[in-house]
């Protein structure tokens, strides 16, 4: 591809090697999860939150688990100004959540700031000025010290301000456009920021490192995150915060590694909303540490619903294919996938193992408010036997035979194939009791009656467009019996290959499926019954096969008159 040329590296790495974490392998306690949703997400909005989407928005967080929520930059606009003062009029700030505000280290905006902010029980002022080198010598054309002193008497002046509120306040500090600045220079302006706090245990500040834009591989943010965890001073009284972007589409796994290499905390939104690609999507960071048996600390039990919600709050939509959220992620219609799906959802109900380890599915769908039936398995032409029985058996209790699985899975991949769309499970319904069930017929068995009589003696009363006649007949038992009287009477021979049954639900009045298999001219051909009566379903289901098969169209013989 032409014009490559014209680009080449924009990252700083540390000035020492910083590879400890590469020996970590897991993410082992979630990090303090902050929602910037109401700021970065509003702000990525063709058509901005009104003031009560905003709130709802604000305690659809609440309610997630969220504990650091920013909302917004109150001296941007009059709506950011009026949510923060919303908020703290009607308490709406829990003893245990703390509001995020976000102010440019310029004097006017730090002090609109504060003037939003009084009456807050509990605020983060959130304070940042850009220190890449793009930004020093093509916006601002500042030197390092003039960039650095920016950011000192932003911090400052955030300080002198704080002494007069009466709330619990926090200080974070960004260097905007961090992964654009020289890894040196970025922890000198941190740590002159830090002199200014002089944080403690007791009181952390936040040092927030931004990849405003994603300029390396995860693992070169991974080193520049973890020479700060070793360098930075006051390190035990300071949270080190990532807000990755995701310009290169690596913000899941910038956030992932910057965690292994030492971040206590993320601020992200909810599905990657934000400007250009977005930030990093906090429910696939979440759901990634759950599906390692790591709590995240946020529920996403009721995943559609807040889905549903964040959907209708920004008119934004949540891709199909977003991991653990989008409507298809735990979808299969390839038949081999469902077939492993199906088998690894038999064993996990069976309790043979406690840890989720079905096939193909990360986590149990159940987890996020999911359903089996509908979200699992689906079935167009690509789906295989195993899915289709799995939809039938779940939506309607319909156990298939295993002979039988295979014809009617072709037989529904055929039916998809035609119609050229997805069968939902009231399709494959119809289609079954179509096939199997449902037999336009010449002849039926209106009536049956047995004795033990060599046997069992069956006196069956077979209907046919020519009249009804009982004829009588011994098996070895009462299918059988039935079954030597039909080939009797239509003078027909076949095999009677495969029985199987079962109860549709629990309960004396459930009604039950059959499934006969008569093997005549070499082919196996099905019939299903139901009925309250597993006999009568027996009947029945032989009955249909014998249609299907279309044997009692031969002549017959002269019955046997009763």
């Amino acid at each position: 591809m032409k014009g490559f040329e014209k680009y080449r590296k924009m990252y700083f790495m540390p000035p020492a090697d910083c590879y400890d974490w590469v020996r970590r392998d897991a993410v082992e306690k979630a990090p303090i999860w902050c929602s910037v949703d109401l700021r970065d997400g509003n702000q990525a909005l063709i058509e901005p939150m009104s003031l009560e989407e905003k709130v709802k928005f604000y305690q659809m967080l609440v309610d997630i688990g969220f504990k650091h929520i920013e909302v917004g930059f109150p001296a941007a606009s009059e709506t950011e100004y009026r949510f923060l003062r919303t908020l703290i009029e009607r308490n709406m700030i829990p003893d245990d959540v703390t509001v995020q505000v976000l102010t440019q280290a310029r004097e006017h905006i730090i002090k609109r700031t504060f003037e939003a902010i009084d009456g807050a029980p509990n605020v983060i002022v959130h304070v940042y000025n850009s220190t890449s080198v793009a930004q020093r010598e093509q916006v601002f054309k500042k030197s390092k010290e003039e960039i650095k002193k920016i950011a000192v008497d932003g911090a400052r002046l955030v300080y002198d301000l704080s002494k007069n509120e009466k709330g619990n306040l926090s200080f974070e500090y960004s260097p905007e456009s961090f992964t654009g600045t020289e890894m040196d220079y970025a922890l000198e302006v941190c740590s002159a920021v830090l002199d200014v706090w002089r944080p403690t245990p007791e009181r952390k500040a936040i040092i927030n490192l931004p990849s405003t834009v994603q300029y390396s591989m995860p693992h070169v943010f991974a080193s520049q995150i973890e020479y700060f965890d070793k360098n930075l001073n006051y390190r035990d009284s300071v949270l080190i915060s990532l807000h990755p972007h995701n310009d290169r589409g690596s913000g899941i796994s910038d956030a992932e590694l910057g965690l292994l290499a030492g971040a206590d905390r993320i601020e992200g939104t909810l599905f990657g909303n934000g400007e250009r690609t977005g930030n990093v999507d906090i429910v696939t960071l979440c759901m990634n540490m759950y599906s390692l048996g790591v709590d995240p600390g946020l529920n996403f039990h009721n995943m559609k619903e807040i889905r549903k919600t964040y959907e209708e709050l920004t008119n934004m939509q949540v891709s199909l294919r977003q991991p653990y959220a989008g409507d298809l992620v735990f979808t299969a219609f390839s038949g081999s996938h469902q077939d492993a799906i199906s088998k690894g959802m038999a064993c996990h109900t069976s309790g043979e193992d406690p840890y989720w380890t079905v096939p193909y599915l990360p986590i149990d769908p159940k987890d996020l408010g999911r359903t089996y039936d509908s979200d699992v398995i689906r079935i167009n032409s690509q789906s295989g036997k195993g899915g289709v029985s799995y939809v039938l058996k779940q939506a309607y209790g319909i156990q298939l035979p295993d002979r039988m699985k295979e014809e009617f899975g072709y037989l529904v991949k055929d039916v998809s194939d035609k119609e050229h769309s997805e069968l939902g499970a009231e399709r494959i319904y119809e289609i079954f009791k179509e096939t199997y069930r449902d037999i336009t017929s010449d002849f039926h068995i209106s009536e049956c009656h047995f004795r033990q009589h060599d046997g069992i003696e069956a006196a069956v009363t077979i209907t046919t467009p020519e009249g009804t006649d009982v004829v009588t007949a011994n098996g070895n038992g009462r299918l059988d019996a039935v079954s030597i009287a039909i080939k009797k009477h239509f003078h027909i021979t076949y095999e009677l290959t495969e029985y199987t049954e079962h109860a549709l639900s629990r309960g004396s009045s459930s009604n039950a499926l059959a499934y006969v298999g008569i093997t005549a001219h070499h082919t196996l051909v099905w019939g299903v019954g139901m009925d309250a009566d597993i006999i009568k379903a027996s009947i029945d289901a032989l009955t249909a096969a014998i249609n299907r098969a279309g044997l009692h169209t031969l002549e017959k013989k002269e019955p046997d008159r009763v």
